[in-house]
This record gives structure tokens, C-alpha cells and sequence, in this order.
């Protein structure tokens, strides 16, 4: 696994452990960012189109929440 894994994160979101949880159980490494704490990872968030979180961020691809998109971003931080 090549492709680094980005999720952007707050404090207390449901959806945030959720994509956390499944990263995890998929043995995908991923890097937590939390917006709450640091105000340059909003910047980030919003840079990629969003407002809210979780944005999970695979190379140059980014979605929010917890949909099937990320199931497929899932599948591309598998890919060497």
C-alpha cells in the first residue's frame, strides 16, 4: 500500500469512527487530521470542496462521510 490515506476528523463524529472503523478493519493505515484542533486542516478540508467531515483524502481524491465512494478510495489506497 503505496497511496498515503488522509481522514479529516472531529471530536464526537459518528461518521469519523465509522471510516476510521473500517480503514482499520480493512488494514488500510490511515492518518487522522482533526479540524477541531488544528485550524490549517479546515483550510485543507475546505481546499478539497467540503465543509463537513469525515473527508478521506486517497492521493489526489478526496470524499465525505461514510458512502460508497468510499469503498472505491478504499480500494485505491490497496493499490501498489
Amino acid at each position: 500500500m503505496s497511496k498515503q490515506v488522509i481522514v479529516y476528523t472531529t471530536n464526537d463524529c459518528i461518521e469519523c469512527t465509522m471510516v476510521k472503523k473500517v480503514l482499520t478493519e480493512e488494514g488500510i493505515p490511515f492518518e487522522t487530521r482533526n479540524v477541531s484542533t488544528n485550524p490549517e486542516y479546515q483550510k485543507e478540508v475546505e481546499d478539497y470542496g467540503f465543509l463537513g467531515v469525515p473527508v478521506t483524502v486517497v492521493g489526489n481524491r478526496a470524499v465525505k462521510g461514510f458512502t460508497n465512494e468510499l469503498k472505491e478510495l478504499m480500494d485505491l489506497a490497496k493499490k501498489e
